[in-house]
Order: structure tokens, then sequence, then C-alpha cells
């Protein structure tokens, strides 16, 4: 499969819309970090929230203070989620066992 040809109008336009997105997903990690917000707040409002939606649950884990990338990969295999694993692809059963955990949690 080719890559479809754009025009430089096209491919500005994807570039601010990148750049925007890593923006917010930079304030959404400081937010995490200084307790703004919490994970699970993040994810109950991925399905409105196409950023918050797109990040992957191990990304989510590790914003948490307390929660490192080990203890973020032991939580995601012990509630058996993949690390490629987005938050808006999480089934209903790994969405309440993740939800269950952070409330353990914190």
């Amino acid at each position: 499969m080719s890559v479809p040809v754009r025009t430089d109008a096209q491919r500005a336009e994807a570039l601010v819309a990148a750049l925007t997105t890593r923006r917010e997903r930079a304030r959404l990690r400081a937010a995490l970090k200084a307790r703004e917000i919490s994970a699970t707040e993040v994810i109950d409002g991925a399905p409105g929230n196409p950023i918050w939606g797109g990040v992957r649950v191990s990304w989510l884990l590790e914003c948490v203070p307390g929660i490192g990338e080990v203890r973020a990969e032991r939580i995601m295999a012990s509630l058996q989620i993949a690390s490629s694993r987005r938050v808006q692809g999480l089934g209903d059963r790994q969405r309440a066992a993740l939800l269950a955990e952070l409330a353990d949690h914190g």
C-alpha cells in the first residue's frame, strides 16, 4: 500500500494536528502527575475525548504517581490487557477491572 500524495496545505494541517495532540498529552501527563485529574476520570472520559481515548493504557498507568513501568506491566498482565492496548480499545470487563485496580491503588 502506497502513501497517499498530499498537498503542502494538507501536510501543514497534519503537522498542526500532531503538535496539538502532543501538547494535550503533555498537559494530561502533567495533570496526572500533579493529581489534578485521576486516571479513572481519564478512562471514564475517553469516549468523549479522542486524545484521552488514544493513549496507551501502559502510558496512562505510568503517569499515575506511585505506579512505574514495572508496576504498570504487572497490573496489565494481571488484568490480561495487552501492552499495545489503548484506553478506547478496552473491553467492558477490562475497563471495570482496571477501574477497580485504580480505586485500590489510590
